[in-house]
């Protein structure tokens, strides 16, 4: 346990500390659509669709997050499946489509090697609708076909090894890191990009537990607002 807990929190130290600044670019563009009422749309294939899920209508997110969930390309459906498809080419644009972004909005794409097709696609077709987008991926992949990073307006590295796992067990590694650096990377612009929205008068929509004193209230209230424009509200 201690050597897992080790590598992860050592990550995501690594992580805080050497992309601060691109960090701080991505809050500002997460404040920009908060300040101009737009959605921040989120999407990952198989694993990295997990981060999505997590930012979505949950106590202490926002409410202008709107997750890109197609279940061809998500784990629950069939694993093995969703891992061959997000290879094949042509089907980012045809999710991309039915998601409603508009000029304003942010796209964010998740994908630790950054190399398969659908979220290479993803990224692509949000820029070619105007769309700023923001890729988290690791540079470890680089040399090995991974693109994300560079195709994207903003770029976060999430810095996990090559093959994602850490630890090594018999004549194999265990102990996968994507999911929680792309779920600290992607909460720190969340919660940064809300404190600068509201540092410039504007006040982020956030929800809070449906369980504490008035948040059910609250959050239908935040419903009301976003109904129609989050796709899976």
């Amino acid at each position: 346990m201690e050597d897992y807990l080790k590598s992860i929190t050592d990550l995501l130290n690594r992580i805080a500390h050497e992309e601060k600044g691109a960090l701080d670019a991505v809050a500002e563009a997460v404040a920009d659509v908060i300040c101009s009422d737009g959605i921040i749309h989120v999407f990952g294939c198989g694993h990295s669709h997990l981060p999505a899920m997590d930012a979505f209508y949950r106590a202490g997110g926002l409410a202008c997050v709107s997750p890109m969930l197609d279940e061809d390309l998500m784990l629950h459906v069939g694993g093995a499946k969703s891992s061959r498809m997000e290879k094949m080419s042509g089907i980012a644009v045809e999710v991309f489509r039915r998601q409603g972004v508009k000029p304003g909005d942010l796209v964010v794409v998740i994908s630790a090697s950054g190399k398969n097709a659908v979220p290479v696609e993803m990224l692509d077709a949000a820029k070619a609708a105007g769309v700023k987008t923001v890729a988290i991926s690791s540079s470890a992949y680089r040399s090995h076909g991974g693109v994300l990073l560079d195709r994207a307006d903003f770029a976060l590295d999430c810095k996990v090894p090559y093959g994602d796992a850490c630890l090594p067990v018999g004549d194999a590694l265990m102990g996968g890191l994507s999911t929680y650096a792309a779920l600290f990377i992607l909460n720190s612009v969340l919660i940064d990009g809300a404190r600068k929205a509201e540092a410039r008068g504007v006040t982020p929509p956030i929800y809070v537990s449906g369980n504490v004193e008035g948040g059910m209230a609250r959050n239908v209230a935040l419903e009301n607002r976003y109904l129609g424009r989050v796709r899976r509200l």
